[in-house]
């Protein structure tokens, strides 16, 4: 209900909202949260940890998933189109050659989760020992 005020001769009502009891409550709460907020202690999480590897890799075998899901291997600066039956054999045919080879995965970020865990999936049920993601890191 508007206030009203009488001057003169007849009433008017006061179109303006008091602020004086929003500040109040503002203030009371400011201070609650000041008062509080250091005794909440920050949740912690445990990360997993990495160890570093023992030694590089004699090669690097590189599996590239393009955005079309066809994939290529890039081995010693030689870039061949594989299927994934032949992804297999072609790369046992490289780690027979250099026992310590690593294979990479890189797949482009618009391909499905779903063909780069088959390629995975694939590989490992293959024997392949040293099996990586490679990821771009955001500076």
């Amino acid at each position: 209900m508007p206030a009203t005020v009488s001057r003169g001769r007849g009433r008017r009502t006061i179109n303006e909202i008091n602020m004086v009891p929003f500040i109040d409550v503002m203030l009371v709460l400011l201070i609650i949260f000041m008062v509080t907020a250091p005794l909440i202690s920050p949740s912690l999480i445990d990360l997993p940890s990495m160890g570093k590897a023992p030694r590089q890799p004699d090669l690097v075998i590189e599996v590239v998933i393009s955005k079309t899901a066809s994939l290529e291997l890039k081995l010693r600066e030689k870039t061949s189109s594989v299927t994934l039956d032949t992804l297999v054999t072609e790369i046992q045919r490289a780690q027979a050659d250099t026992p310590g080879s690593a294979v990479v995965i890189s797949a482009d970020k618009n391909v499905k989760y779903e063909i780069v865990m088959k390629v995975m999936d694939k590989l490992q049920r293959a024997g392949v020992q040293r099996l990586g993601l490679s990821v771009q890191l955001v500076k």
